[in-house]
């Protein structure tokens, strides 16, 4: 992993990348609750421009729903993986994940809201494929979010925990950001570029490091020094900057 001094800003975006985009912290600022964050009008044609100017070789890699990313970024059609890869939408409008809910997370759910009784401010969200405990607005509450955490994950086989910025989700064991990565990039038109993805939190820590692997970069938004990321940019407005950049 790399000290934050050491990562120089991501080159301009070459014709023949493959743009891969988380959402929260990179595109778009936190807010108290998740369904509060909006892309506003120019940013989403910002986007259509970089996706045009790529052949399409644009997609999302987020926490959130891939519903949920269909309607906020609407119109745009952008290939994306949602719930940490759990979900994937291809460039051919092909869903290759299920969106039921996941057998284990019935019981979970019902204990986690147990929990945000007992420490008011913290926000469950359920995703019906994963579950994520946000302690943002409660921030003595983390320690005692994280406590549930791991005295529940040993009664849940096949899950992990992800932890990122105030928050802790369960997710699935056989996905992350990395493998949506590499699953998009065996497909067109992601196939045979140059992947550079662009996260700001440990759970985008797979993804800067299968971009890397596959001979492309990981750009890290703001500072953070235990990161494999090789590339950084300071916050959310640079990032935004760096994409209208490649559209001039």
């Amino acid at each position: 992993m790399l000290d934050d001094l050491q990562r120089p800003p991501p080159p301009a975006l070459a014709d023949d990348d493959a743009l891969f985009l988380d959402v929260d912290g990179t595109l778009l600022a936190f807010a108290d609750h998740p369904d509060k964050v909006v892309p506003d009008p120019p940013l989403l044609t910002l986007l259509a421009s970089v996706q045009q100017r790529l052949g399409g070789a644009l997609a999302l890699l987020s926490g959130r729903p891939v519903g949920q990313l269909q309607t906020m970024f609407a119109p745009l059609q952008l290939p994306m993986a949602g719930l940490h890869g759990a979900q994937l939408l291809t460039a051919a409008d092909a869903a290759l994940a299920e969106s039921d809910t996941a057998s284990w997370l019935h019981a979970l759910h019902q204990r986690a809201m147990q929990l945000a009784h007992a420490h008011p401010g913290v926000l469950i969200e359920n995703k019906g494929q994963a579950l994520a405990l946000h302690w943002r607005n409660a921030p003595d509450a983390g320690a005692a979010v994280i406590a549930f955490a791991n005295a529940s994950l040993p009664q849940l086989p096949g899950v992990r925990l992800q932890p990122g910025n105030h928050v802790i989700e369960f997710v699935g064991s056989g996905h992350d950001k990395g493998r949506a990565l590499q699953q998009l990039m065996q497909q067109p038109p992601f196939q045979g570029r140059r992947p550079i993805f662009i996260g700001d939190d440990l759970t985008d820590e797979h993804g800067f490091q299968a971009a890397q692997h596959a001979g492309g970069l990981g750009v890290l938004v703001g500072q953070r020094g235990d990161s494999h990321a090789r590339s950084a940019l300071p916050d959310i407005n640079a990032v935004h900057a760096w994409l209208r950049a490649a559209t001039t």
